[in-house]
């Protein structure tokens, strides 16, 4: 069988799940937003938790090697709780929970609160992180601020550990996440974001600003995809992460293939204004729109988003306007498509957006009609 890496976007509303699969198998899922309306076949958003398991089942797995979460934002974690065996709580174990080999979390998600209610998704994923985090498995931590370090260290002390044992297990941004590589796998995984500053050394934490963000970046042959991961984030955030990687000659990884734009098409992840036809993006968010590669897709995980009157007044995301700058650069290089999670291959009846790479390039999948076989919309070949 030809190899190939498949990247998989779900229809959850105004949420965030995608997947990356590569050639050998292994699977990175991005956020888990399963909604209970899902499980109605009337409903457009998906049963995600029935999905993810038809899938693993189909694979033989009953796991996956790596669950991202972005960040806390229900959107991005909802029935994760429910999904997930956890190792911190035997109520949380057993019956059809699938298992996360490793769990990647923002540091400021190890910092939360239960803000009287200890059964908060957030919360519960916090301890689920701080268990790991002190036994010393099965845990990545990006970003590493005083106030969780600090925390760290006395814990670490009560077992009698060293204050840096537990170190291999935070990533900075700037550096490779260790466990892939393209000797290896294909595939590798550079880190953008979160920014200590970011993560909780101030008095409040701004769960977007402290999302995490990632180039993958996958191979065939001699060819790179690049895959842009993005949490919610914000344009100032963006501004900041082209600063810091043009100053590291880094603006490769920036470069996308496919594009997973921020929060859902709002257009404060472009500009702070949101404009009457369309959004002005700032000049280091321009760079990255202008980092699309030829036969690119951007892909925004949301509803619906139509171009009517009543949509230019719309106060959350989606936003129209933002769609339209996003159409405009997608075809500035020369790209494919913006697509929609909420209207493939029907508003009404939406599926799963699945890409394919292989030798032959960059491929779209899709079921014209909700249970037909996939097809392939298109192919980018890549030359060199």
């Amino acid at each position: 069988m030809a190899k190939a890496h498949k990247v998989v976007f779900y229809p959850v509303g105004n949420g965030d799940t995608s997947q990356v699969i590569t050639t050998e198998g292994r699977r990175l899922l991005f956020d888990y937003r399963h909604c209970a309306k899902g499980e109605d076949s009337d409903e457009p958003e998906i049963d995600l938790a029935s999905r993810l398991r038809s899938e693993l089942k189909g694979s033989g797995k009953n796991y996956f090697d790596v669950v991202a979460f972005t960040h806390g934002d229900l959107d991005h974690i909802q029935g994760s709780t429910d999904f997930f065996h956890l190792e911190h709580d035997k109520k949380k174990q057993g019956g059809d929970r699938k298992f996360a080999k490793e769990m990647w979390f923002p540091a400021a998600m190890l910092l939360v609160e239960p803000e009287d209610n200890p059964e908060r998704e957030e919360y519960v994923l916090c301890l689920e992180a701080r268990h790991r985090l002190l036994e010393g498995k099965g845990i990545l931590v990006f970003s590493r601020p005083k106030v969780l370090i600090d925390w760290l260290e006395k814990e670490l002390k009560k077992k009698g550990l060293a204050s840096d044992a537990r170190d291999h297990l935070f990533i900075d941004a700037g550096q490779l996440v260790p466990g892939f590589s393209l000797v290896q796998d294909a595939l590798e995984v550079f880190c953008h974001s979160p920014f200590i500053k970011h993560c909780g050394d101030g008095e409040d934490i701004v769960r977007n600003d402290a999302s995490l963000i990632f180039n993958v970046r996958m191979q065939i042959g001699s060819d790179l995809y690049d895959y842009l991961e993005v949490g919610d984030s914000t344009w100032e955030v963006l501004e900041e992460i082209v600063e810091t990687t043009k100053k590291h000659d880094n603006m490769d990884r920036l470069a996308w293939d496919i594009f997973n734009i921020p929060h859902h098409c709002s257009y404060k992840a472009l500009s702070d204004e949101k404009g009457e036809k369309k959004t002005t993006p700032k000049p280091g968010v321009e760079k990255i729109l202008l980092g699309g590669k030829p036969g690119s897709y951007i892909v925004s995980s949301s509803r619906p988003i139509p171009d009517i009157k009543e949509a230019y007044k719309q106060e959350q995301p989606p936003h129209i306007q933002a769609r339209n700058t996003y159409e405009e650069y997608v075809k500035k290089v020369d790209g494919n498509d913006f697509l929609v999670t909420g209207e493939e291959p029907r508003a009404n009846a939406p599926e799963p957006i699945e890409f394919e790479i292989t030798s032959q390039g960059l491929s779209l999948k899709s079921a014209a009609v909700a249970g037909a076989a996939a097809i392939v919309r298109s192919v980018a070949p890549r030359a060199g």
